[in-house]
């Protein structure tokens, strides 16, 4: 299975990772809000858990990110 995320990872374009890491911004923001709703209601365990899905989609945007700085570098031979 790792091998067709690496082959579609390496078919994607520099555009097309910041496109990705924008949308797990979003979704972060998204359950950093709620994680905030449910923690001023009292419900801890609820909050907990969206604050858990929120730090997910930001390392996941923050791994498309790094994706696209390779690729810009690799494109422009700079250093790494």
């Amino acid at each position: 299975m790792k091998d067709k995320d690496q082959e579609a990872t390496q078919m994607k374009t520099p555009q097309q990772h910041h496109h990705k890491a924008a949308e797990h911004h979003e979704l972060a923001v998204k359950h950093h809000k709620e994680a905030a709703k449910r923690y001023e209601s009292g419900d801890d365990k609820a909050a907990a858990h969206h604050a858990l899905i929120a730090h997910g989609h930001t390392v996941q945007a923050t791994e498309q990110e790094e994706e696209a700085s390779k690729k810009y570098a690799n494109r422009y031979s700079v250093e790494k």
